[in-house]
């Protein structure tokens, strides 16, 4: 069964190496397959966002292994944060 979140995008397998990332979008890996999400930039500014990206900066620094912003979650607290975020 799948279901759609407002607001997040899943990116395609064939584009997860590209950068094909809409005007007013932020790609992020997420999870321990580095599944990769494309978000929008408005969800920077929330502080519950901004916990996510300050354990990012501690655990990789400036130095993402995948070359794109990588979030130190699962995927399933990413999804459920996001369509939290999606809802307002």
């Amino acid at each position: 069964m799948a279901f759609r979140i407002p607001g997040i995008r899943k990116a395609s397998l064939s584009a997860s190496k590209g950068t094909n990332v809409p005007k007013g979008y932020l790609a992020v890996y997420v999870g321990d397959k580095m599944r990769r999400f494309v978000i929008p930039v408005c969800y920077l500014n929330q502080s519950s966002f901004q916990e996510l990206l300050n354990q990012a900066e501690e655990e990789f620094g400036y130095d993402h292994p995948t070359g794109g912003l990588t979030i130190p979650c699962s995927e399933d607290e990413f999804l459920s944060l996001t369509s939290q975020l999606g809802g307002q």
